[in-house]
């Protein structure tokens, strides 16, 4: 015997075919477009950290020259010192996504 939904329930947006009564089968189509959903957000959220990262990394060194004819000179050094490490860092994950997302794609 199947339940019928009561009118307004929370789960009447799983009744895809319209019917008043939410299978197994709707159930499992909903879980699955749910979980779609989630991996292409989590998708686009790594695509824009690593466009963020990008631009960072290519802004960093106007940064420097920025600081210099501001007449920083402490904070042009100071930024000149940590930029090895940041570079690197900033490389390393920009070559991570593009790397996980070639190897997804096999």
């Amino acid at each position: 015997m199947n339940k019928k939904l009561e009118p307004g329930s929370e789960y009447e947006k799983y009744d895809s075919d319209g019917d008043g009564v939410v299978t197994d089968e709707e159930l499992a189509t909903t879980e699955r477009l749910q979980s779609l959903e989630i991996a292409n957000e989590k998708a686009e959220a790594q695509k824009n950290m690593c466009w963020f990262a990008l631009f960072g990394m290519l802004l960093y060194p106007s940064g420097i020259v920025i600081t210099s004819f501001l007449k920083l000179d402490q904070a042009a050094s100071i930024l000149g010192d940590i930029a090895s490490v940041y570079f690197i860092s900033v490389s390393g994950l920009i070559a991570a996504f593009f790397g996980f997302q070639s190897f997804n794609k096999k």
